[in-house]
């Protein structure tokens, strides 16, 4: 069963983004419900990347990952940015995730290649940052759109 908000607390785009990271951070991921996995594995991308870039989304994420695979990860991270529109970190994820992956997890063996692990990361991490922030307002439009699916709107 969908949460109720009224109608007046989500009046504009900032109300609507809080509302939705709210609404999806109370699950535990993965949840039944497609489009809060979506929603969900999306925005938590980015905010790691905000945070921290990749090595935080891997130190966060990397029990997912070791659950479901790297490609799998990676495919269904991929589809979820084209779906949004954001096709130039689509490419970079497709570009670095996997290598990057199997440079974290080798590096828990062989400290011989944490340079090579940390000129890849700030490779990726400079990559994301050149788009300058285009994935927030992505994700904000994203939001908007799917808040319904999410949240039942009652009027006031």
């Amino acid at each position: 069963m969908k949460p109720t908000m009224k109608r007046t607390a989500l009046m504009n785009h900032e109300d609507i983004w809080n509302a939705v990271i709210e609404e999806i951070c109370k699950y535990d991921f993965p949840t039944e419900n497609k489009t809060t996995n979506e929603a969900f594995l999306v925005f938590q991308y980015y905010s790691e990347l905000e945070s921290g870039g990749h090595e935080m989304l891997f130190t966060w994420f990397s029990d997912y990952i070791n659950e479901v695979g790297i490609n799998y990860y990676k495919k269904e991270l991929i589809l979820i940015l084209e779906k949004i529109g954001a096709h130039d970190y689509a490419v970079n994820v497709n570009k670095y995730m996997e290598q990057l992956w199997q440079l974290y997890v080798a590096l828990e063996h062989d400290e011989n290649i944490e340079n090579d692990f940390y000129r890849l990361i700030e490779r990726a991490d400079d990559k994301y940052y050149e788009l300058n922030g285009k994935l927030e307002h992505l994700l904000e439009r994203y939001f908007v759109t799917i808040h319904t699916d999410l949240i039942e709107v009652i009027e006031d």
